[in-house]
């Protein structure tokens, strides 16, 4: 028995080519195997070789067509060279002797003929297809009285029985070393494929989601580890059969027929919830089986918390994405693709709208789909923060500049986005110092830290926010114009959800889905409901939407939820009793703050002296000030 211990081998049918190849593959240092074999001899070694995990064949003639029919294994052949037949047919150079005659096939004969016009040469041609063929143009060549053939090794010996002289065209070096090259190409071209699949085997049989994919026919061909273990069904037993009768419930067959995706299903295997994506396998536009990932709902939950955790841990990445602003209405459609125009270019966005529809969502979202998605993206509510708190977050101190300064300095937040996104949210609130300074950071591109000395280049993008009147705020002094007109190359109104009522339907069952997933309940509103839902103004617009879904589905004793239920917990949603019986308690305890801080600012007291008075902090104190306009 044979020992094949490379991955190539070359088989030459003839002792001269094994000669040959063995001085070409020494000289260059191949690690390929060289064997004897002609013909019947030669498949028989090449199916001992692929039984001891040879992955490729070097042949020649008639023995490499015969290997090819024989192993599932990549054949290249020694072509016959220029050289090659140039060294057979020359020494009949001065001959024009039709005794002569060539069998083989196309490209032989082509080139054979090129060469004998060349050295004026009139010999005889027999042009073959297949190896069958050489028989029957033996028996040809012998009617025409041809005495000597020229030929493959098949050729000769055929014509060898029928006692003809024969003259073989032989292989040099030059066509071995040209084939050699072409099986390493071949070679390295099946190892790449090689660890493709296994790249492959091995993200399906270590992916997190169970995966099911199906052919055309809607015959499974995947059904990886993480399926086996929801469906409680073994590989074996689903693979290469029709999927609708070996998976329970399967809707991958009606994926393939409407071409349509279905996303974020949640339905139940058994006592486990789990949540399902289908799509549809498309290969130039046309539909070519499905796949369907599905993952237990406990384990999304628990990575997703993981995820959080670093997430915050880094606070520099955007966390939404167009997918998340959920709406069908045309108003909403429109600001979303023109949304996602200006997610292509770097200019600064103004987004503009009331407070809760929804302009930081929008804000991430053009983050995440602009050429600095990579990058960083850090958000700031400017309202949040006294001025020179605010100021030293943005722009960052260097040691000593200030009184509580960190040790060593600490980087702003421009800084920190670099070659990022920034998003400055209620930039109205903006104290006007600080206004000045954010417009010559747009214009120079560059920042200085607080107590600092050195001027730092800066790549960002700036996109801003309000829910007030800012055009309002320049026309009274109070926001300057210059860095109005900056901020707002390009502006994005986000409309109310007053304006947007169909799409509250879309909504609540988009709040309901991820809060029943959150609190492991399963609820339904009844029309009536959702029609209450649509006669209300929601001031609040989807944040005031979401909130009270979450209350429904905390308070709610019963799956199906109707106005009954509800009302006497939302009596926002009783208009005779929203219209009458309410009070505003809240904008009744602000009217008061505002007239107490108002009053005590009249009487010419410190705002330390104030914050003592009403028992709070300077930063509570400045903050409520800022909000009553005082």
């Amino acid at each position: 028995m044979m020992e094949f211990k490379e991955k190539i081998i070359l088989i030459a049918p003839y002792p001269k080519l094994k000669e040959s190849s063995e001085k070409v593959i020494k000289r260059n240092g191949y690690d390929i195997g060289v064997y004897l074999g002609d013909l019947e001899e030669g498949v028989k070694v090449a199916n001992e070789a692929v039984k001891n995990d040879v992955e490729l064949i070097i042949s020649r003639g008639g023995t490499a067509t015969m290997i090819k029919n024989s192993v599932d294994i990549p054949v290249v052949e020694i072509n016959v060279t220029g050289f090659d037949l140039l060294r057979v047919i020359y020494p009949f150079a001065s001959s024009n002797d039709k005794s002569i005659g060539i069998i083989g096939y196309p490209n032989v004969i082509y080139g054979m003929k090129s060469i004998a016009k060349t050295l004026n040469i009139d010999i005889s041609y027999y042009e073959i297809t297949s190896n069958n063929q050489v028989n029957e143009q033996v028996r040809k060549a012998i009617e025409n009285n041809v005495k000597l053939i020229i030929g493959d090794t098949i050729a000769i010996k055929t014509a060898d029985k029928h006692g003809l002289k024969t003259q073989l065209i032989t292989s040099g070096e030059e066509a071995v070393q040209n084939s050699i090259l072409e099986a390493k190409k071949v070679y390295q071209a099946i190892m790449q494929e090689k660890k493709e699949k296994e790249k492959l085997k091995t993200i399906l049989d270590f992916a997190q989601e169970g995966i099911i994919a199906i052919d055309g026919d809607g015959i499974v061909t995947v059904f990886n580890p993480q399926a086996e273990k929801l469906f409680n069904i073994n590989k074996d037993q689903v693979i290469n059969k029709k999927a609708d009768k070996v998976i329970p419930n399967t809707r991958l067959l009606e994926v393939v027929e409407t071409g349509k995706k279905e996303l974020n299903q949640i339905q139940n295997i058994g006592e486990t919830r789990i949540a399902t994506n289908r799509v549809p396998i498309k290969v130039e536009n046309k539909i070519n089986g499905a796949v369907a990932t599905f993952q237990d709902v406990t384990k999304i939950q628990k990575l997703e918390q993981e995820i959080r955790r670093e997430l915050n841990k880094k606070g520099l990445t955007a966390q939404y994405d167009f997918d998340d602003i959920i709406g069908q209405n045309k108003e909403i459609k429109v600001k979303k693709e023109l949304a996602k125009k200006f997610a292509k270019v770097n200019s600064t966005v103004l987004i503009t709208g009331q407070s809760g529809t929804g302009k930081e969502l929008f804000a991430h979202s053009i983050h995440n789909n602009s050429k600095r998605k990579n990058g960083p993206f850090v958000a700031i509510n400017c309202a949040a923060l006294p001025t020179n708190l605010l100021e030293s977050e943005l722009f960052g101190y260097e040691e000593g500049s200030f009184t509580g300064a960190q040790e060593g300095g600490k980087s702003g937040l421009f800084e920190l986005a670099h070659q990022g996104t920034i998003f400055l949210d209620e930039i109205g609130k903006m104290d006007k110092k600080l206004q000045a300074r954010l417009l010559r950071v747009i214009q120079e591109k560059r920042i200085m830290r607080l107590g600092g000395r050195e001027v730092i280049p800066i790549d960002v993008r700036i996109i801003s926010a309000t829910n007030s009147n800012l055009k309002k705020a320049v026309q009274s002094g109070e926001f300057r114009k210059d860095l109005y007109y900056r901020l707002n190359v390009l502006e994005l109104e986000i409309p109310p959800l007053a304006v947007r009522k169909d799409d509250i339907p879309i909504l609540v069952e988009h709040f309901i889905k991820k809060l029943s997933i959150e609190n492991g309940v399963e609820i339904n509103l009844s029309s009536e409901v959702i029609e209450s839902f649509k006669k209300y103004d929601w001031p609040g617009n989807v944040r005031e939407l979401e909130n009270m879904m979450e209350k429904i589905v905390v308070i709610s004793e019963s799956p199906k939820v109707t106005k009954k239920n509800i009302e006497y917990i939302l009596p926002e949603l009783n208009e005779e009793k929203a219209d009458s019986d309410l009070i505003d308690i809240y904008t009744s305890i602000e009217n008061i703050e505002k007239q107490v801080i108002g009053k005590l600012l009249q009487e010419k007291l410190s705002k330390i002296e104030i914050a003592d008075i009403l028992d709070i902090d300077r930063s509570t104190l400045w903050r409520k000030i800022k909000k009553y306009d005082l």
